[in-house]
């Protein structure tokens, strides 16, 4: 993809052309091309009503990558215990399709929340959320890449569409998509990752495991880290029982808008860097 060829107005415009993107290396690649041109002020922010348009706002569901078989969460099988060649690319594909699907959700909450309950988010929201696009650009390519060097492709297995079915519950509120997505699903990513590097490296596979431990895995906490600013921001509350109402506020989301229970064991560590406490998730 030739960056010169590209050119956006607005962030607004950009971040649709990703999501009406179908091949998952185009929208990465895009990705990286928007976020260029945006540190170099070369895209507006630009808040006006065309936003509000019909076939401005943001799709119900993103252009997919055909390649990708989808199935139900429920039907889809272990991945193994990375012993085999078929186990860590199974692993490897689940990656690269979860950090498609971040990719998208990072410029969903741009095109669809800019302007939330008709309050102009502060700058600051858009740089954040178009940082966490580039990470999961930059993972998802790096993934791909792995995945091709052991015999690898991406549509080689079935995936499911779990985190967009979370979207799509909490489509008509911010609060309710930083948390679920952007908190309860990031966070759970930050559980899962080092037991992955461990399957990686002890069946020999040091490549894939410091990919995981050096790159991706410190960024996933900072993702969490933005989903969890921009939440306490919105609260807007200033009173001393403050942060007591904001960890309320936060499990009352979770039991309205999470599938089943947050299940340990948890990342303790991981989650307190990215400003998480106990009292968020704990039982």
């Amino acid at each position: 993809m030739d960056a010169s060829s590209l050119s956006f107005k607005t962030l607004h415009d950009a971040a649709k052309r990703v999501l009406e993107t179908p091949v998952a290396r185009d929208k990465a690649i895009l990705t990286t091309i928007i976020h260029e041109q945006w540190i170099a002020g070369k895209i507006e922010l630009a808040r006006d009503s065309s936003s509000d348009l019909e076939e401005n706002k943001a799709p119900r569901i993103p252009s997919r990558d055909e390649r990708v078989k989808i199935i139900s969460s429920d039907k889809v099988r272990s991945l193994g215990k990375g012993n085999s060649d078929v186990s860590r690319r199974k692993i490897l594909h689940s990656l690269c399709h979860i950090e498609s699907w971040a990719i998208d959700l990072s410029w969903d909450i741009v095109v669809r929340f800019g302007n939330w309950n008709a309050k102009d988010m502060p700058r600051e929201f858009f740089d954040d959320f178009v940082d966490v696009a580039n990470d999961e650009a930059r993972h998802h390519l790096l993934l791909l890449k792995r995945l091709e060097e052991i015999g690898g492709f991406y549509g080689e297995f079935q995936a499911h569409d779990g985190l967009w079915e979370s979207a799509l519950k909490t489509s008509d509120s911010l609060e309710e998509r930083l948390v679920i997505e952007h908190c309860v699903h990031e966070a759970r990513g930050l559980d899962v990752i080092p037991n992955t590097i461990r399957k990686f490296r002890e069946n020999g596979d040091e490549e894939s495991a410091m990919l995981l431990e050096t790159i991706i895995y410190p960024e996933e906490i900072s993702h969490v880290k933005a989903g969890l600013r921009w939440f306490k921001y919105l609260q807007n509350d200033t009173s001393d029982e403050a942060e007591e109402r904001t960890v309320q506020k936060f499990r009352d989301i979770v039991k309205k808008c999470f599938y089943g229970k947050l299940k340990p064991p948890f990342n303790d560590e991981a989650r307190a860097k990215a400003g998480f406490d106990t009292r968020f998730y704990a039982q």
